[in-house]
């Protein structure tokens, strides 16, 4: 692995594990901005603990030197989850604005996978 794409690798990898700690911190929490989000897009409230730990334990896994078929599920997760983002707010027709944060943690999963050093990968390229 090049030296310029081991640090896009770390620098979207960071950027991705922040994104999906803050929104699982607080989702745990239950912020009211949050609750009143996932009413909006017809979603019960007890998905909000249930997608934060999954994302949390997500960021664990993806930042773990070992673990690789993990790492691969945790990578799943996240782009199942950023894209069912994306769809719900298109699918309430939500202001593009809102398309934000999920579709840029969707990029940072993508770029984070792609670029995954060899010793992070489930079969070697």
């Amino acid at each position: 692995m090049s030296k310029r794409n081991k640090i896009i690798y770390w620098i979207a990898t960071g950027w991705l594990s922040l994104g999906m700690v803050s929104s699982g911190v607080v989702q745990l929490i239950r912020m009211k901005e949050e609750t009143d989000m996932m009413a909006h897009l017809g979603y019960p409230l007890y998905f909000l603990p249930l997608i934060g730990v999954w994302k949390l334990l997500g960021v664990v896994a993806v930042l773990l030197p070992k673990f690789r078929l993990v790492k691969e599920w945790a990578y799943a997760g996240f782009f199942f989850a950023m894209s069912g983002a994306v769809v719900s707010h298109l699918a309430v027709g939500d202001a593009l604005i809102e398309l934000f944060g999920p579709v840029l943690l969707l990029v940072l999963t993508g770029v984070s996978w792609y670029l995954r050093p060899a010793d992070r990968r489930l079969v070697a390229a």
